[in-house]
């Protein structure tokens, strides 16, 4: 295949755009902000797991709170029932007696339930503090997690921009070159992942292999519009005076 000297100079720009533009779809790929905000999405479910968990102890709390607030309510409405039969003056000495026993007893009771009471609140004034300290932490990592996502959108931008232009680029460049000439370029391009590369320093600019004397023996024989190839990865190899033929 033969093909101008200059068209083929002109290979090494389309595949300088190739590169790049697989340099962007790895960057697309490995974003690191993908990364911040993984680590950031799990730091995030144990934060909610803790809140979680700190809610239901608040569950707990509540829920026994009032049953002790209830069994507070039902001695009190015991007592003042006894304290109004006692003060009636209708009950004989020996249910007197019973009553001040059941008092004395009732009176016991709530003092119990009352310290048990003020307890359980006790704890769950504790506990409110934790939950409503895991709601920061929960609020803090949500604005991280925003902050990450920004950035991310950010640099995809960024890389859909710089696509563009190498694609504009490129839809320029592939109509200078001949079908069968592009077709090579593609082949290789799609095998390799580089279809070109410049021969500098009797070393191929694709693979980087240095070739032998042999191999450069014979491309420094092939004509300038000659197309050759590299020996070791089949990329086409654009000559020019510093490639030391």
């Amino acid at each position: 295949m033969k093909v101008d000297v200059q068209i083929q100079q002109r290979l090494l720009d389309l595949a300088g755009v190739d590169a790049e533009l697989s340099r962007l779809r790895h960057r697309r790929r490995n974003l690191p902000e993908d990364k911040v905000i993984a680590e950031l999405e799990a730091e995030r479910q144990k934060i909610k797991d803790d809140a979680v968990g700190k809610e239901m102890i608040l569950d707990d709390l509540d829920r026994d709170i009032r049953r002790l607030e209830r069994e507070v309510e039902q001695v009190g409405k015991r007592e003042l029932r006894d304290n109004q039969l006692m003060q009636s003056g209708s009950l004989p000495s020996k249910q007197l007696s019973e009553l001040e026993h059941e008092l004395a007893t009732l009176a016991r009771r709530r003092s119990l339930l009352e310290d048990d009471l003020l307890e359980y609140m006790e704890q769950r004034e504790a506990a409110d503090e934790n939950y409503k300290h895991a709601g920061a932490k929960l609020s803090q990592i949500d604005d991280k997690i925003s902050d990450a996502n920004r950035q991310r959108d950010e640099a995809l931008a960024d890389i859909e921009v710089a696509e563009r232009r190498c694609n504009t680029d490129r839809n320029a460049l592939v109509r200078l070159f001949p079908d069968e000439f592009l077709e090579l370029y593609t082949e290789q391009l799609t095998i390799r992942g580089i279809g070109a590369g410049h021969l500098q320093g009797r070393r191929c600019g694709a693979c980087r292999i240095e070739l032998d004397r042999g191999e450069l023996e014979r491309i420094a024989a092939t004509p300038d519009d000659g197309v050759v190839q590299c020996p070791e990865c089949s990329a086409i190899l654009v000559r020019n005076a510093r490639s030391g033929l």
